[in-house]
């Protein structure tokens, strides 16, 4: 379905479908930010140098390199408001958020280059694994006018792209961020190994404290959960080349899904997984004790018997008793790449 876009947008959109070739006998300039995580595991100095080349024989080109947290958010957000038409971002899916939470209710467009160890929102849009395919995607869709108007989640003022994990979800990501140099060269490995050591050693299996109540489009309640996922997107991570799907009602223009695991006991775990990997997150037939879904929904409220961790896109950001989400439609212009057959 088509997405209306705002007269800033539609500018910008003539304005890159110009560069292909001319528009009314006139060229196009458009300025883009190349944003850059250096510290991110699969970005190099010599992929940097590429990527920078092949966007400025196209584009007016700066590069910014990211070096804490909330950085990459401060620096789109300076790009958004100064005039600059797209940041492009080469980083993991941390950086990418930040820069979304950056441009986010603007015209600034954003494009999504794989830096990271497992990219999930980037390979989600249909972006190429290598950065270098995928900046030719990239430009590709720039020149076409490949640009959607995107729904995001958000929580505590703070959007999310993908997901927000909670409870034994957030708790696992909490592990795996304590630590950043096993993260970046053993990737998923390591988050295996945290979930294992987080399940026996660290989290509650008796009791589901976690409760769902949702409030649009209507009213629904799941309780006694263990793990609460809301998912803007599906899939919900990826396993080397697999994609994990827990929701496939999910996407950039519907409401968020809200799926809740009420059972760690090991034999409905394992019915879980077969389920998602048989059957590409269809759900349907696993016990709804053990897992419920509620799709399409604008505002959710979480609550915690006791503080439970909570993660937008793979960040931890702490423990609450509470927390309200919702899904805010046609908020961020999003470069949708263009693959070559």
């Amino acid at each position: 379905m088509p997405h209306p876009l705002s007269d800033g947008a539609r500018k910008l959109q003539l304005c890159l479908v110009a560069l292909a070739g001319s528009l009314r006998g006139e060229t196009c300039a458009v300025r883009v930010l190349l944003l850059v995580n250096d510290s991110a595991s699969s970005t190099t100095a010599r992929t940097r140098v590429l990527i920078h080349t092949a966007l400025s024989e196209r584009h007016d080109t700066e590069v910014a390199f990211t070096n804490r947290r909330g950085h990459a958010a401060r620096l789109a957000r300076g790009a958004a408001t100064t005039g600059t038409d797209a940041v492009v971002v080469l980083g993991g899916d941390g950086t990418l958020n930040e820069a979304a939470n950056g441009v986010a209710g603007t015209d600034c467009v954003l494009a999504a280059l794989p830096g990271g160890s497992t990219n999930v929102f980037a390979r989600t849009i249909g972006t190429p694994d290598d950065p270098l395919a995928a900046t030719q995607a990239v430009l590709e869709a720039f020149e076409i006018g490949s640009i959607t108007s995107a729904g995001l989640g958000r929580t505590s003022g703070r959007y999310f792209l993908f997901h927000c994990g909670m409870g034994l979800d957030a708790a696992i990501v909490e592990q795996v961020e304590r630590h950043p140099t096993l993260k970046r060269y053993l990737g998923h490995p390591l988050f295996l190994l945290a979930g294992i050591d987080t399940l026996l050693r660290r989290y509650d299996r008796q009791t589901g404290a976690l409760s769902v109540r949702t409030t649009a489009p209507a009213a629904a309640t799941i309780d006694g959960c263990f793990v609460v996922v809301a998912a803007n997107t599906d899939p919900y991570t990826f396993l080397g080349s697999r994609p994990v799907c827990i929701a496939p009602a999910a996407t950039l223009h519907t409401g968020l899904s809200v799926v809740g695991l009420r059972s760690l006991r090991f034999a409905d775990a394992l019915n879980v997984l077969s389920a998602v990997f048989r059957a590409n997150g269809r759900l349907s037939d696993t016990d709804p004790s053990v897992v419920q879904r509620i799709d399409d929904v604008r505002d959710v409220t979480v609550t915690g018997m006791h503080p439970f961790g909570h993660q937008l896109d793979g960040d931890h950001l702490g423990a609450v008793n509470e927390l309200q989400l919702e899904w805010v439609p046609d908020v961020l212009r999003l470069a949708i790449p263009a693959v070559s057959e």
